[in-house]
């Protein structure tokens, strides 16, 4: 793996702000279907939470009956997460190193929004990686920002000040602002659209079993913006290619 892999919350400023979010506004929207989700795709119950930052994904899925594991590349990310869940399962990874894992080890690995901020060179082997450590039959549940995410106006997010994001093409640089912290500095994102992501899969030997895009519904509590009518998150199920229904 490259030396370059890009992490914007390896500061402790930001993931000591990152840290203390929840699930307000926009973000309510990636989680509110996951348990759904997962029991209709998922098998079994020890997950990897890949990517797992301050690590509110994590206690999600042990909240949704999941043993897991979280790892993340940033000591501060990692750091945080030990000292709200000090019973928790942490383990900071070194770039792209799986080593300390066994082959076959999950019945699901999960990255939610991590593949945001990892430049497309890092994604087929990343993801690879993944697979590998997940039993035959396995998912991998990836939540990423919609492309619309950046070019919009949303109850957690602001992209008003970047205009260049509508020019933006595959691996550019994209950036917003997070409404819902007290760190306001730009958050860089990597740009990759469905048909990007789509060929990602197949180089890493997977493909997509089904593909989420939630809206926020019309009378759902709620500062929306343009989340009733776009959807700002992309959730999709991969599975090893050819263990997908219908493969």
């Amino acid at each position: 793996m490259s030396d370059a892999f890009l992490n914007v919350y390896a500061d402790r400023r930001r993931a000591e702000s990152y840290a203390r979010l929840e699930f307000p506004g926009t973000y309510a929207l990636a989680f509110r279907d996951l348990p759904g989700i997962l029991a209709a795709h998922v098998e079994g119950r020890r997950a990897l939470d890949f990517g797992c930052g301050a690590g509110r994904s994590t206690r999600f899925l042990r909240a949704c009956g999941f043993e897991v594991t979280g790892v993340d590349i940033s000591p501060e990310m990692i750091s945080e997460a030990r000292v709200r869940d000090p019973h928790g399962d942490y383990r900071l990874m070194a770039n792209g190193d799986f080593g300390e894992f066994a082959a076959g080890s999950y019945d699901v690995a999960t990255a939610v929004f991590t593949f945001d901020n990892i430049p497309m060179v890092e994604k087929t082997p990343l993801l690879a990686g993944l697979g590998r450590l997940t039993t035959p039959g396995a998912r991998i549940v990836l939540i990423v920002s919609s492309p619309e995410l950046y070019i919009h106006e949303w109850a957690s997010f602001s992209t008003a000040d970047f205009p260049e994001n509508w020019r933006a093409g595959p691996g550019d640089t994209v950036q917003t602002v997070m409404k819902d912290v007290e760190d306001r500095r730009p958050v860089d994102d990597v740009y990759c659209p469905d048909d990007s992501y789509r060929a990602i899969f197949e180089a890493a030997g997977l493909a997509a079993e089904e593909v989420y895009r939630p809206l926020a519904g019309p009378d759902e509590p709620g500062d929306w913006v343009h989340e009733t009518e776009i959807a700002p998150w992309v959730i999709y199920v991969l599975a090893q290619r050819g263990q997908q229904p219908g493969a």
